[in-house]
């Protein structure tokens, strides 16, 4: 598997790993083995996750570090269906609509990649709940 996700509409899925060994799911793919039993890369098997979840904890800030961000930007621990939590950007940028426990899936956006084009890119947003 190439990417973090499968572009598909409207919510793409996330590229993720099972391991035989032990069943642990993991975001993203590691190229190394089990992070909880350390059986090897081969064991693990690649898995596409529904790319929904629940916010855990979010924050909203002010300051940039990448041009490709414009502030205020919106970053969320996001605790997946399939089991793992991840950090993702929202699409909420200011943070107002959003609470901890509310559910949230993939969404892809457009954007600005330079001044001539641009490409989509993975977010999450508030949905209704599964």
């Amino acid at each position: 598997m190439a990417g973090l996700f499968l572009e598909g509409e409207p919510n793409p899925a996330l590229r993720g790993q099972e391991c035989e060994g032990c069943g642990r799911v993991a975001f993203p793919p590691n190229p190394y083995g089990c992070e909880k039993c350390g059986a090897p890369a081969a064991k693990l098997v690649d898995r596409p996750l529904a790319g929904r979840g629940r916010i855990v904890a979010f924050v909203t800030t002010t300051h940039a570090n990448r041009r490709d961000l414009s502030v205020p930007y919106t970053v969320a621990s996001i605790a997946l269906d399939d089991g793992p939590v991840i950090r993702a950007i929202m699409t909420d940028s200011t943070g107002e609509s959003l609470a901890a426990g509310d559910a949230v899936e993939t969404v892809l956006v457009e954007r600005a990649a330079d001044e001539e084009s641009t490409d989509r890119v993975l977010r999450f947003q508030k949905c209704e709940a599964a």
